[in-house]
């Protein structure tokens, strides 16, 4: 995870070109007449508090070459027309911005050119978490390509488990064709050679969060983005009459804007004033971009102008990708009351890997009605009737969540949906890519005495029991999980209530796993200078709603809280409390959950007043804007305490499978909140809970109602069971 601007300065922005690409033009945005007071200072600062490890920069200028249509560098990160003076290499030198560039091979660069230039100006702050070796950003190739890169690969690009996925995917940059095609939108005639393929599709192709700045030499091309979901934060500043710079940033600085003498407020306090703030900063939308300045028909404007560059917006070319913003489901609404027990998105001979590594959406997800599945689906109806999602009586939400691990056992898991089976697989194999030792710098773990290298953000509701219960199956024995949970209401809160009883059952299907509960309490009085820091972290969002979910998750990433040592069971009065400090730097987060299986109250509401079609395009709309509502804002507060955010329910695999799951069987609001809210992650959490004896008797018993279907054939018993749970391989010996 890395901190990662770019400023551009000196250039004509021209963004005609996003008027048909569904993007808000900038002339129209707020900002226009505001001057900001932020230096180059508070930006490097707020960079390396998200990347600690190391901080660097690079500067390319630009100058028109002969008043021609053409722009050429006036030098690359080792040009010979430079003047290069070394200097000791000093990795807490202060990065200036005065002209000097200081470059990872410890030299400095100072510009002698007198001529008028553009400017563009690359900031990378380091926080490792892959690959056995350090690696510092920017990113420089002997061609002169500069990549600043803010993400993490876990599909579509091969990274080595030895290997660092910010070097893998400049090298398949630079491997990317340099012609003009993506400029009109026409198919890049390229791709068809042999290894050549275009900075669209390469992206288009990671699966994993991103944002990124990538300048592209032979094509005189500055690529930017953020991933499909916008899972990385990524800011932009158009330029305005006030500041002509065009900027990207991770974050944004403490601000302070002075509004004209004519207006009621004059705010110079950096971060006082959120609406001021929000008006300099947007969040980017997600996509792909790039700002070109080689193009004949600018020849004039260069004439009159200096440097203009043209920013266009590219479509996906990626079909999985398409396929998930796009956020269409096939089965939305239930044709017949049956159907519920009949749709699965699976066949006879279907397994999870098809489900989990194809990159297509699998060609056998249909609405099947099959009558071996309808049998035993009817067998639970029928044999355990009312039980089927759990009757408890729960006095808040809390209550049902746990609820739910507390039926009878082999009841609760007969009850169990099939979707629920697969759903399990997929976010094991999501949580499992994010916490494996490929994925995690090798120095961090080696060097820190098994002490926590993951933490889960646990507030004890379902979404955080799913994901500490899966890490405690990815994650080696000996490695302790730190839980996060934030109260500002003290023992007495719902969530630290409800935390301390998710430890407890965490506790009882994992005890050999050393699992720490941080309380980390606080008072929203006495909050203040915290307050105004989270402040422009959040920016540009400005609702006090904002405000306190950017504290709650700031406190939480920190990290720094009390422990109850010695706790088991009900005895946390006899245990001490001692003060202790989480140095995990990667966190699990829940964010996703609610968006896609009806967690929020208001899915009900919209489901009472339209029925599944309008809480369909309700959901749709939660995750088609979720990048603006949520990620950007969560992702800038926890990673300024130097941690990373990671999302296992907003994995693409997770995604696509909970979109071929009938809407039905996502969830069932004619219950109570509670219950049928979330009703197949609440299955899953069933499924978590339950130990291997219980998982035993409950397929025994499957297994013989199928010999019974299959008219006492074992072979095609044993065949549809191993399909029907998640085998890979089957190999059945029949003795006559």
């Amino acid at each position: 995870m890395c901190g990662i601007a770019l400023i551009l300065s000196g250039v004509q922005i021209d963004s005609s070109c996003l008027r048909g690409a569904d993007e808000e033009l900038p002339s129209s945005r707020g900002g226009k007449g505001l001057r900001c007071s932020w230096t180059m200072e508070m930006l490097l600062a707020a960079l390396q508090r998200r990347g600690p490890d190391h901080m660097g920069s690079k500067k390319i200028q630009l100058e028109q070459c002969g008043g021609l249509d053409k722009i050429r560098p006036l030098f690359y990160p080792a040009a010979a027309d430079a003047h290069v003076e070394e200097e000791s290499k000093n990795e807490t030198a202060t990065l200036l911005s005065n002209g000097i560039s200081r470059l990872d091979c410890g030299y400095n660069i100072r510009l002698t050119h007198e001529l008028p230039f553009a400017e563009m100006h690359f900031i990378g702050a380091t926080l490792q978490l892959r690959g056995t070796d350090p690696v510092h950003q920017p990113l420089a190739d002997d061609f002169g390509n500069i990549l600043v890169y803010n993400g993490e690969i876990f599909g579509g690009i091969d990274v080595g488990s030895k290997a660092n996925d910010s070097e893998i995917l400049m090298l398949a940059l630079q491997r990317c064709c340099s012609c003009s095609c993506h400029v009109s939108h026409r198919i890049c005639c390229c791709t068809d050679k042999e290894g050549h393929t275009s900075v669209p599709q390469i992206l288009s192709t990671i699966r994993g969060p991103w944002a990124l700045a990538y300048w592209q030499v032979k094509s005189r091309t500055l690529w930017y983005g953020r991933d499909a979901f916008g899972r990385r934060s990524l800011l932009i500043h158009w330029p305005n009459t006030e500041d002509s710079r065009f900027i990207i940033s991770s974050v944004a600085p403490p601000l302070g804007l002075h509004v004209p003498l004519g207006d009621v407020k004059v705010h110079s306090i950096p971060g006082e004033n959120l609406l001021d703030a929000s008006c300099y900063w947007e969040e980017l939308s997600c996509g792909i971009y790039s700002v070109d300045f080689d193009i004949h028909k600018h020849t004039s404007q260069c004439n009159k102008q200096g440097v203009v560059g043209t920013v266009t917006k590219h479509g996906w070319t990626d079909a999985l990708i398409k396929r998930l913003i796009a956020w269409n489901r096939s089965f939305v609404e239930p044709k017949n009351d049956n159907l519920c027990h009949q749709c699965y998105p699976m066949q006879r001979g279907c397994n999870i890997s098809s489900l989990m590594l194809e990159e297509k959406p699998p060609s056998n997800v249909a609405c099947v009605n099959d009558p071996i599945l309808t049998q035993l689906n009817c067998y639970r109806s029928l044999t355990y009737g009312s039980e089927l999602h759990g009757e408890a009586d729960c006095s808040n939400k809390f209550d049902s969540d746990i609820s739910c691990i507390n039926q009878p056992k082999t009841v609760s898991l007969l009850n169990v949906s099939l979707s629920a089976k697969y759903l399990l697989n997929a976010l094991k194999e999501s949580v499992s890519r994010r916490t494996s030792k490929d994925y995690i710098f090798q120095e961090n773990l080696f060097a820190r005495n098994h002490l926590a290298p993951v933490a889960v953000l646990f507030s004890g509701g379902l979404d955080s029991m799913i994901l500490a219960a899966l890490l405690d199956q990815c994650l080696e024995p000996s490695y302790e999980i730190d839980l996060l949970n934030v109260s500002f209401d003290g023992h007495s809160a719902p969530d630290r209530v409800s935390a301390r009883e998710g430890i407890r059952e965490l506790q009882r299907i994992a005890p050999c796993r050393r699992w720490r509960l941080v309380e980390i309490d606080a008072d929203l009085s006495k909050l203040d200078s915290e307050s105004k820091h989270v402040m422009s972290l959040i920016s540009p969002a400005n609702t006090y709603m904002d405000l306190n979910i950017g504290i709650a998750l700031w406190l939480a990433a920190g990290g720094d809280g009390w422990v109850n040592e010695g706790a088991s069971g009900n005895c946390e009065k006899t245990a001490q409390r001692h003060k202790y400090k989480s140095e995990a730097r990667i966190l699990l987060v829940g964010s996703g959950a609610d968006e896609q299986c009806a967690g929020y109250g208001r899915h009900k509401t919209k489901y009472r007043q339209g029925g599944w079609l309008t809480l369909q395009e309700e959901l749709k709309l939660d995750m088609q804007r979720i990048w603006k509502r949520n990620l950007g804002r969560d992702d800038r507060c926890i990673s300024d305490h130097g941690k990373e955010a990671r999302f296992p329910f907003l994995d693409e695999n997770v995604i696509r499978y909970l979109l071929d799951v009938p809407l039905w069987e996502i969830a069932d609001l004619d219950q109570s909140t509670g219950k049928g809210d979330k009703k197949i992650l609440r299955e899953v959490l069933l499924l978590l809970m339950e130990n291997s004896e219980t998982y035993f008797w409950v397929d025994f018993i499957i297994l013989v109602l199928l010999y019974s279907t299959f008219h006492n054939c074992l072979e095609c018993a044993l065949l549809f069971f191993c399909s029907w749970h998640s085998c890979y391989f089957v190999e059945v010996h029949l003795v006559s």
